[in-house]
């Protein structure tokens, strides 16, 4: 019986594709960030708090995930 190697050229399409995505995004927020998420001292209220903080909650959920941490850790 031969063995034939599985051809995953579309997965690695597919994975290019995810990575490029997710490096617009990450470019895209690195800027929003670099603006201080387009607020000024003057205009800054908890509605802004709550927005960055959940923001900042969703990104910990990812990170914590990439690299096994928090409710991730093994």
């Amino acid at each position: 019986m031969t063995h034939r190697a599985t051809d995953n050229t579309k997965a690695i399409h597919a994975f290019i594709a995810a990575k490029a995505e997710i490096d617009a995004m990450l470019e895209r927020l690195a800027a929003l960030s670099a603006d201080h998420f387009e607020t000024s001292p003057d205009e800054i209220n908890w509605g802004h708090v709550g927005t960055l903080r959940h923001y900042r909650d969703r990104l910990r959920e990812i990170t914590d995930s990439a690299f096994k941490e928090g409710e991730q850790a093994e």
